[in-house]
C-alpha cells in the first residue's frame, strides 16, 4: 500500500500491522488526505486475514498535533457540511479488528480524538493529551466532547475542553484515559507487545468482545447485557471455542484458526 502521508507495514510483527502517520514537519497534523489514507488502510487491513491487530503511531515528537487548521480556516458552515470530513472517522470506528495507539509527544485536538477512537492507548512519558480547539474559537468535532467525557468524567472533560489545557501522560493514566505509560524508547515496542498478545487469541472472539465493550458506551445496561449474551452464545458455533476449551482441559496452548 502506497500512500503520501502514512506508512503502512502489514506484517510489522506476526499478525500485527503498523500504520505510521508521516507528516513530521507538520507534527502529523490530520489533513483530509491523511485521514482518508488512514480510512483506506484500515479497510484493507480489516479484510486481510493475515492481520489480527493494528497499531497506529506517529513519531517521538508527535502522535498528531491536531487537525490541519490551514485547510479549515477559510471555510464556512456550508463548506464544512459538504466536505463531510467526519464520515472518515465513522469508518475508522467501524474497524472490526482491535486498534492500539502508540503515542509519544503531542496528541492534541484531532490527534487526541484519534487516540480515543482506538481501543487501547500506550503512551510514552513525553506524551501530552488535550482538546485545545477552544483556543481557536471552535470545539472538538470528532468525538472529543463525547469520548473524553466517557473516559475521564464530566469534571475533567469540562476543564480540558473549556480551557484547552494539556495533560501529561501520567495524568492521562491516572484519569483513566490511557492504558499505560512507558519510557520513550519503549512506547512502540510495548504497543506491539500488547498487539502480539491479543493476536494470539481467537480473532472471532476478539472481534465480538470488542463489539461488546463498545456497545457499553451506546446502550442502557440491559440492552448491553442482551447484546453481550448473544455474542457469547454465538462463539459456541466456532471451531475456536471448541479448540480453546479442549486446550484448557488438556493443559496445552490453543491453536486458534479464526473459524
Amino acid at each position: 500500500m502506497n500512500f503520501e502521508y502514512i506508512l503502512v507495514t502489514p506484517q510489522y510483527a506476526e499478525k500485527v500491522a503498523l500504520i505510521q502517520l508521516n507528516r513530521p514537519k507538520e507534527l502529523n497534523a490530520l489533513n483530509l488526505q491523511l485521514m482518508l489514507e488512514i480510512k483506506e488502510a484500515l479497510i484493507s487491513l480489516d479484510n486481510d486475514e493475515s492481520v489480527a491487530v493494528i497499531v497506529i503511531t506517529g513519531n517521538e515528537r508527535a502522535f498528531a498535533a491536531g487537525a490541519d487548521i490551514k485547510q479549515m480556516s477559510g471555510k464556512n458552515a456550508v463548506d464544512m457540511l459538504k466536505i463531510d470530513q467526519f464520515s472518515t472517522w465513522d469508518q475508522i470506528r467501524k474497524t472490526k479488528k482491535p486498534i492500539i495507539a502508540a503515542v509519544s509527544g503531542f496528541a492534541l485536538g484531532g490527534g487526541c480524538e484519534l487516540c480515543m477512537i482506538c481501543d487501547i492507548i500506550i503512551a510514552s512519558e513525553t506524551a501530552q493529551f488535550g482538546q485545545p480547539e477552544i483556543n481557536i474559537g471552535v470545539m472538538p468535532g470528532a468525538g472529543g466532547t463525547q469520548r473524553l467525557t466517557r473516559a475521564v468524567g464530566k469534571a475533567r472533560a469540562m476543564e480540558m475542553v473549556l480551557t484547552g489545557k494539556f495533560i501529561s501522560a501520567a495524568e492521562a493514566l491516572s484519569f483513566g484515559l490511557i492504558n499505560s505509560v512507558v519510557p520513550i524508547e519503549l512506547y512502540l515496542t510495548e504497543a506491539v507487545k500488547m498487539a502480539i498478545k491479543i493476536a494470539e487469541k481467537s480473532p472471532i472472539a476478539v472481534q465480538l468482545a470488542k463489539e461488546s465493550v463498545l456497545k457499553a458506551f451506546e446502550t442502557p445496561l440491559q440492552e448491553g447485557l442482551y447484546f453481550e449474551r448473544k455474542n457469547f452464545y454465538m462463539l459456541f458455533a466456532t471451531e475456536d471455542q471448541k479448540e480453546g476449551m479442549q486446550a484448557f482441559v488438556e493443559k496445552r496452548p490453543a491453536n486458534f484458526k479464526g473459524r
